[in-house]
């Protein structure tokens, strides 16, 4: 594993577009991946167990070291997961329920587990302000007030956020609600409605290697795997299945399609859409997930691929992922398979509330990007960026000033786009997305809303997904509020920068 130090991006651009042209003329393809061999049962992460007690729903997990069996590999990898030796169980809750999770840190270092897209207290929500000291446990509760979902957990400690997760700390949050029960949709966890945790890793010895190359956005491994398996096989007994898919890599951004079908895009980072749409690829930055429905014929094998993806005027694509394409996961349907409707659904008893108007805006805030900055500021824990009041809908315009990809996420809320350099954003931007891939030099206008939780010494964060990116500076702060708690606001005493409590 490396830590290196910031380097400048117009150096690394230069030295990308030197190895670029150096490859193009030798006539080398600039795709790192290696193509896979499928003939491995895809893993499916278990469903997290969990006990009620009280009105509550309670999870446990346990982050620990172990070893991981990865075909191809001379022997066990040291890898790090929760509740087992890599990545982590499933959790599942519905929208009303009050769920707690103990949270155990069995690693020989702190570590902390942030509920990526959940609305919650800051003080629950696992940032770098929540360290979890070796041999400690944490508790964080809430009670579960959002859309139906496919959200994910992951370390957040500051300036090791990529080694933790990259090591394999991660998992799937699966949030149900009366939309989501009542909707004609695969739900049969594990057969027609599959969690997918897409991530790119490299070897050196058999060990994980996060190499210290100097390229932007971040290491791009040469072996993908889904769900902690390389070269995955997932039966097919339905004729449509739901696919719940997740960008768990720490800087690739993904084009997943399947070359001779359309999917059904059905739900974004925070939700179900309107409506079913229909889509032939779908981009997936680190940190973006969408749920799609693809149709299957009885009898057929199939692979889902990454194809050469548009990254959007980045400076050189070839070294930034761009001009990859490769398989991702086999799909073989039996002789026959069971029928299955037309994805429907209508609108959840919460629509009304749920709804985001843009009229309502109090504040319109700018955020620019560049080198490792937010606002020309790398993140510093004792200091408070913003400050936004509870029950207010704000207006966040951001901006990628480089050309290097960046992937904005947003703590506590669930976002709409309400246009891209002033046009209506494409159909995979509808709906609700807590994080989103900025093409560089474009404006994107987000509309959000502050609910339910205030506290002046608590913040959130936003920054890049680029996990690389956030660990070296571009992050930022920011608390919610009562109107009259302005001479509060502050940060927790006693935190120092790498996030812990004295």
């Amino acid at each position: 594993m490396r830590r290196r130090p910031h380097a400048s991006v117009a150096a690394g651009a230069a030295v990308a577009v030197v190895v670029a042209v150096g490859l193009a003329a030798c006539g080398v393809s600039t795709t790192s991946v290696t193509e896979a061999e499928f003939t491995n049962e895809l893993a499916i992460p278990p469903l997290a167990e969990s006990t009620v007690n009280g009105g509550v729903r309670t999870f446990d997990l346990t982050a620990e070291k172990g070893s991981t069996e990865f075909p191809g590999q001379d022997g066990p990898t040291e890898t790090w997961g929760f509740n087992g030796s890599f990545l982590g169980p499933t959790l599942r809750a519905e929208r009303g329920e009050k769920v707690a999770v103990d949270v155990a840190n069995d690693l020989d270092e702190a570590t902390s587990v942030h509920w990526h897209g959940m609305h919650l207290p800051a003080t629950m929500d696992g940032g770098p302000h929540q360290m979890i000291d070796p041999g400690q446990t944490w508790k964080p509760h809430w009670t579960i007030d959002q859309q139906a979902s496919t959200l994910w957990y992951h370390p957040h400690p500051h300036g090791k956020t990529e080694d933790h997760v990259y090591k394999g700390l991660a998992g799937m949050v699966i949030l149900d609600d009366d939309a989501s029960a009542d909707a004609d949709l695969p739900d049969e966890y594990g057969v027609d409605d599959l969690p997918l945790i897409v991530q790119d890793k490299s070897f050196d010895d058999g060990e994980l290697e996060l190499s210290d190359d100097g390229a932007e956005p971040g290491m791009l491994g040469d072996t993908v795997m889904v769900n902690g398996t390389i070269g995955g096989v997932q039966e097919v007994t339905s004729e449509k299945v739901r696919l719940r898919l997740l960008n768990g890599s720490t800087a690739r951004t993904y084009a997943f399609e399947f070359p001779d079908r359309s999917m059904d895009l059905i739900a974004g980072d925070g939700g179900l859409l309107d409506e079913p749409a229909e889509v032939d690829r779908l981009r997936l930055a680190p940190g973006e997930r969408a749920e799609v429905v693809v149709g299957f014929t009885a009898g057929e094998t199939v692979r889902m691929r990454s194809a050469e993806v548009d990254l959007g005027g980045v400076a050189v694509p070839a070294t930034m992922g761009g001009h990859d394409s490769f398989d991702v996961l086999e799909f073989r349907a039996a002789e026959t398979l069971t029928p299955a409707p037309e994805p429907a659904w209508s609108p959840s008893s919460h629509a009304g509330d749920d709804a985001l108007v843009e009229a309502e805006a109090a504040t319109t805030r700018k955020f620019e990007l560049e080198e490792r900055e937010i606002n020309g500021e790398r993140m510093d824990m004792s200091r408070i960026d913003e400050v936004a009041y509870v029950g207010d809908t704000e207006v966040w315009e951001v901006r990628s000033k480089q050309p290097i990809p960046h992937s904005f996420h947003i703590h506590d809320v669930q976002f709409e786009v309400l246009s891209v350099d002033g046009e209506a954003p494409p159909v995979e931007m509808s709906g609700r997305k807590d994080t989103i891939y900025l093409e560089p030099n474009r404006d994107y206008r987000l509309l959000m809303r502050f609910e339910d939780f205030a506290d002046p010494t608590m913040p959130y964060m936003y920054h890049c997904h680029m996990l690389l990116h956030e660990d070296e500076g571009m992050m930022g702060q920011f608390v919610v509020i009562e109107r009259g708690q302005e001479a509060e606001v502050g940060v927790p005493a006693g935190h120092d920068g790498a996030g812990h409590e004295h």
